[in-house]
């Protein structure tokens, strides 16, 4: 390597900056939290607009102010004396001059902290997107790829009386992200779901994978369980409701076993949770979990053994006040209003939703879909990339596995069938059965426009063939999307998990005028009335609940929105489609 020159200054020279940084990434590192004391690190942070990342230059973290022999440096930076931002948010929503950033910010504050006795300390991150460094008292800690996902940093030993947190969180668009930088929803920026600090024992449960065995029979536990730290010995499982107290050896930090039990079947006419109790030394986890079986017999999904048809409809996770940092109270909304199209089942698009949403589902009795970003045209090639995608997977499953309303995984949308993206992909729906055995595998294929047939290779790798299609709008020859069907023999099911058509709320017309609510419900009938007949179809849900902000829909009756939702933007309105699919599903 050429010697570096004497005025030479990493700072302003070096172009790689990021490189140092993502050698230490943050993957797979999620600790099971639900029922554990927690603290908030939530609140006003101070935080700054870093558009040319002198951050991680500078190595701001690193608060130097004085050379080796104590003169002074002038400083860039004045942590506490910037301004403030909510946490969690997206920054866009919180100030007008930040609604269209994209770049680096950095958040910062400061805590305290005394020890209670725990042997070991967290901070978990539920989401923030895209690339998150995250710093503690000078030291850098890691970094976490993906928006969407949690991540969790050990600070055990770190954490001092007074400590500062500094997080530089970049939203910038990227060909090597996933998703990349061409994409059909709003590019939020943020740490937009919640920071907290777990306080845990010297060894802990990491993780409890907990379920029906996938055998027909429904009567069988079985219970994984993940221990860190000096990890041999007995750990206990008990559902006090079933009767249930079983032991389960831990060897090298994992154990598992299986359990005769005969649960009240959980299922959306009646959403059954238990309460399940783990422990291991001085740990104790507990969840709230529901236990079904859900598969696939030839053309037909089954749950609990009985053949359902997916009365769906797909959402964006997003609200005008909030963005993705949606409320409970939101997320409690959106399935209510799902509810009252006589839906019992979701697809939460495009990438993983907050991890309150499955819970709540679980609750009320929803059918999920759940998938991760592998969005059009990402760099397939690439095996950073692939990394990034697998481990997006690995954290979803590992923080959903519990979830009974969770029945399908996706591992991607609308993406060109090329060897690459079939090594990629087909890779992905392994990684996920091998992790989640128990779950149907799908992604959100196109079918082939030329020969008018399924014709993805994708379709021998999953369980179910999603199907987007837009007849009646992107595609106005209608009578085309019959002799799809005709020209195909699946032998699987599909769920059509996109079609529709734009319109915007209260514009009203005839239903050959594009863009009024007669027109989309045209489109919506026609795609009733043919999708009702064909036998494979065994599941639809409709491109999308609720309008939703996007960049690339410019036309004056869009205004950066995309208004193919069956409801308005504040979701106030329901569109004559809404009906439509609400008479449809009562009578399914």
């Amino acid at each position: 390597m050429k010697p570096k020159t004497g005025n030479y200054q990493e700072n302003i020279h070096l172009a790689d900056f990021e490189a140092a940084y993502r050698k230490k990434l943050i993957q797979n590192s999620s600790v099971a939290d639900y029922g554990r004391e927690s603290e908030s690190l939530g609140g006003q942070w101070n935080f700054c607009i870093d558009q040319y990342d002198t951050c991680l230059r500078a190595k701001w973290f690193e608060e130097k102010d004085a050379d080796e022999d104590g003169r002074p440096y002038p400083l860039d930076y004045s942590f506490d004396d910037w301004e403030t931002i909510r946490v969690p948010s997206c920054w866009n929503t919180e100030m007008e001059k930040l609604f269209l950033y994209e770049g680096t910010i950095i958040y910062t504050r400061t805590f305290s902290y005394s020890n209670r006795g725990e042997g070991r300390v967290f901070l978990k991150f539920g989401g923030a997107n895209y690339q998150a460094a995250v710093f503690v008292n000078k030291m850098y800690m890691g970094m976490h790829l993906g928006g969407s996902t949690p991540f969790c940093v050990e600070v055990t030993g770190v954490l001092k009386e007074e400590n500062r947190i500094l997080i530089a969180v970049n939203n910038t668009r990227r060909r090597t992200n996933v998703p990349c930088d061409n994409t059909d929803w709003f590019n939020y920026g943020g740490i937009y779901r919640s920071v907290t600090l777990l306080r845990l024992p010297p060894t802990f449960i990491r993780n409890l994978k907990i379920g029906l065995v996938p055998d027909g029979g429904l009567c069988k536990i079985s219970a994984e369980m993940i221990v860190d730290g000096a990890s041999d010995g007995k750990a206990e499982l008990s559902i006090p409701e079933l009767g249930v107290k079983a032991g389960i050896d831990i060897k090298n930090g994992r154990g598992a076993t299986i359990i005769n039990a005969k649960p009240e079947l959980w299922s959306t006419d009646n959403p059954k949770l238990y309460d399940v109790k783990a422990t291991f030394g001085s740990d104790t986890l507990t969840d709230r979990v529901g236990f079904r079986e859900i598969r696939v017999d030839g053309q037909d999904i089954k749950l609990n053994g009985k053949s359902i048809f997916l009365k769906g409809i797909s959402a964006h996770e997003e609200s005008v006040l909030n963005g993705k940092s949606v409320t409970e109270a939101e997320i409690r909304e959106n399935i209510k209003l799902a509810k009252e199209m006589n839906c019992n089942f979701m697809r939460l698009a495009h990438y993983p939703h907050s991890e309150e949403a499955a819970r709540i589902a679980d609750e009320m009795g929803m059918l999920l879909w759940e998938e991760i970003p592998v969005y059009w045209a990402i760099e397939f090639g690439n095996p950073d990339v692939y990394r990034d995608a697998e481990n997006q997977l690995t954290e979803l499953i590992a923080r959903d596995y519990n979830r009974a309303s969770v029945i399908i995984w996706s591992v991607g949308n609308e993406n060109e069938d090329t060897d690459e993206r079939l090594s990629f992909m087909g890779s992905l729906t392994e990684k996920a059965r091998e992790l989640d055995p128990a779950r149907l595998i799908t992604a959100a294929c196109l079918v082939d426009l030329h020969e008018l047939v399924i014709d993805d290779r994708l379709v021998e790798y999953v369980d179910i063939i999603g199907i987007n299609e837009y007849y009646g709008w992107y595609e106005p020859d209608f009578s085309r999307l019959p002799r799809i069907f005709i020209n195909s023999s699946p032998q699987k099911p599909v769920v059509i998990s996109e079609f529709g058509a734009d319109a915007k709320a209260g514009f009203h017309g005839a239903s050959d005028e594009m863009f009024t609510e007669e027109f989309q419900l045209d489109v919506y009938e026609r795609q009733i009335e043919t999708l009702a007949q064909i036998p494979c179809v065994r599941g639809i849900s409709p491109w999308i609940l609720f309008e939703f902000r996007c960049p690339r829909r410019a036309h004056f009756m869009q205004n950066y929105y995309n208004r193919k939702g069956l409801l308005s933007t504040d979701k106030t309105q329901k569109k004559l489609a809404f009906y439509a699919m609400k008479e449809f599903y009562s009578k399914m």
